[in-house]
């Protein structure tokens, strides 16, 4: 998946969340849905500890290599699927980049993502304004501020801001698409 479009999307994604993450830097981040951590480990100076956490032990294998490549002290993989588990973690920051699109049920992983995030904890989702032209089974198309906001807030958050970053030639399921980035209080 580490193709040229998709790192282009990346080094987007990294310099939005980047300023988001100032002052962090006593703070846990958990990744989930890292994937190869192409994201979280161009994060690494800005926090003190980083979780990747994936449902694929394939892209977490990768993840790790480039971990003791990379000489990364403060990056650890966790191997888990929170739609099934119910996780027994903490962190004190969530980010969530182009995940939650393949999620079937939106609501009940963000309650269990609220509840591993410490109080006043931040969530950061990143993923695509909802696009009328992508109909595919397997992902939702896009979201509406609107109703993540509304979602968010019934999951108990107490504040979120998002607004649309970015916007690309094909990168969302082939289509010319927007993304947001969401901040979400705990």
């Amino acid at each position: 998946m580490e193709t040229e479009k998709r790192m282009e999307l990346v080094k987007v994604i990294v310099e939005e969340v980047r300023p988001v993450l100032q002052g962090s830097e006593s703070k846990t981040l958990l990744d989930y849905g890292s994937g190869t951590g192409l994201v979280s480990l161009e994060l690494t100076d800005l926090v003190e500890s980083i979780l990747l956490v994936d449902s694929s032990k394939q892209v977490l294998e990768v993840a790790a290599a480039k971990i003791i490549e990379k000489e990364i002290t403060n990056c650890k993989v966790l191997y888990s699927d929170f739609t099934q588990d119910n996780p027994e973690l903490k962190a004190d920051i969530v980010l969530l980049s182009l995940v939650l699109l393949h999620i079937p049920d939106t609501k009940v992983i963000l309650r269990k993502l609220f509840n591993i995030l410490n109080n006043e904890g931040k969530l950061i989702i990143i993923d695509f304004d909802k696009n009328d032209k992508v109909s595919h089974p397997k992902i939702h198309s896009g979201f509406l501020h609107k109703e993540l906001k509304n979602i968010l807030s019934e999951v108990g958050f107490k504040s979120t801001e998002i607004k649309t970053f970015y916007h690309g030639n094909q990168i969302f399921a082939n289509q010319d698409a927007s993304m947001f980035i969401s901040n979400s209080i705990k």
